[in-house]
C-alpha cells in the first residue's frame, strides 16, 4: 500500500507540473491537405489557423506567438474565433494589439466564435464593446467574415473562405442542440464550385458543414477536450459533454477534411493535460 500511495502521489505531482507547463507553452501542429479542386495552386500554399486565444499571452505583447507565425511565412492567416473573453472584468486590448500586427505577415480573415458573437448580439449584457474591437481590427487590415464569404486566389487557384455564425442555441451546455441545413443556408447561402474553406467555430456540427459543401472545415471551441487520452482523444468539451467526437486533430469527413484546433488558450476550465495549446499550420497541395 505504501508503494501504491507513493506512485499515486508522484503521478499527481507530475500531472500538476505538466498542466503548468502546457498552460504556459504552445506547439506548432502541421497537416497536409490535398484536393483535385486545388489545381493551379502552383506548389504548396501555407495557411496559419488560429483559434481560442481567450486573451492568453505568450511573452510580452504575445511576441513569442507573433514570431512563430512570422517564421512560418504564411500565404494566408485564418482566425476561427474566441480570441477574446466576453466576461466582464477582462480587457481585450492586448489581444487586439497582437491581432492588429498579423496583416503585416499576410492576408487575415476572421470568423467569430461564441464569445465574439455573444458580445455582438447581446451588447447591453457586457461592458466590452464588440463594435470597437472589430473597428480596431478592420482598421489594421483584418477581414471579418460574419456569415459572409470572400473569394481569393492562391497561385492560379480560386478559393472561397466563408465565416459561419451558427444560432447561439448551438452553444447550449450539456447537450447538442439540433441545427438544420436551412439555418446554415439562411446565413451563408449555398456553396460554389470553387474550393470551399468554411470557418465554423463549433465542431459538433461537422457532418452538417460537409453536407453544405465545404471542402475544408476549420473549427475550434473544444480546446482539445481539456485532457487528452492517448488513442481516444479529448475527455470533456467546454459545454461539459464527454468524449466529443471532434475534439482536436485532422479528420476525413466523406470528401471533406476537417481540422479542429485545440486552441491557444483556456478560460472557464484553466487546465490542459496531454493536450498542448497549438498553432495549426495547414499545407494545401494539389492532388
Amino acid at each position: 500500500m505504501k508503494r501504491l500511495f507513493t506512485a499515486v502521489w508522484l503521478t499527481g505531482i507530475l500531472a500538476v507540473l505538466e498542466v503548468i507547463r502546457e498552460l504556459h507553452s504552445f506547439k506548432v501542429t502541421r497537416y497536409t491537405i490535398s484536393s483535385a479542386k486545388l489545381a493551379g495552386l502552383k506548389g504548396m500554399k501555407k495557411i496559419i489557423f488560429l483559434s481560442d486565444l481567450h486573451n492568453c499571452c505568450y511573452g510580452r505583447n504575445n511576441e513569442k506567438l507573433f514570431e512563430e507565425i512570422k517564421k512560418e511565412a504564411p500565404d494566408l492567416i485564418l482566425i476561427g474565433g474566441d480570441m477574446l473573453l466576453r466576461t466582464d472584468g477582462n480587457d481585450y486590448g492586448g489581444t487586439a494589439r497582437f491581432l492588429s500586427r498579423l496583416p503585416k505577415l499576410g492576408s487575415v480573415y476572421y470568423a467569430n466564435g461564441n464569445h465574439e458573437q455573444k458580445l455582438k448580439e447581446r451588447p447591453k449584457k457586457y461592458e466590452q464593446s464588440y463594435k470597437e474591437y472589430k473597428k480596431e481590427l478592420v482598421r489594421a487590415g483584418i477581414h471579418f467574415l460574419e456569415n459572409t464569404s470572400e473569394e481569393l486566389k492562391l497561385g492560379d487557384c480560386m478559393i472561397r473562405v466563408t465565416g459561419l455564425e451558427i444560432p447561439l442555441k448551438g452553444y447550449e451546455r450539456f447537450k447538442k442542440s439540433r441545427l438544420c441545413m436551412q439555418e446554415i443556408e439562411e446565413r451563408i447561402g449555398g456553396h460554389k464550385d470553387v474550393y470551399e474553406i468554411l470557418l465554423a467555430h463549433h465542431p459538433a456540427y461537422t457532418e452538417l458543414y460537409q453536407e453544405w459543401g465545404a471542402d475544408l472545415i476549420l473549427c475550434g471551441h473544444y480546446h482539445g477536450g481539456i485532457i487528452g487520452i492517448p488513442g481516444i482523444g479529448g475527455m470533456i468539451a467546454p459545454d461539459f459533454t464527454l468524449f466529443p467526437k471532434y475534439s482536436g486533430g485532422c479528420y476525413k469527413v466523406k470528401d471533406a477534411a476537417a481540422v479542429v484546433s485545440r486552441g491557444i488558450g483556456t478560460h472557464s476550465i484553466p487546465v490542459r493535460l496531454l493536450n498542448p495549446a497549438e498553432i495549426v499550420v495547414i499545407e494545401l497541395v494539389e492532388s
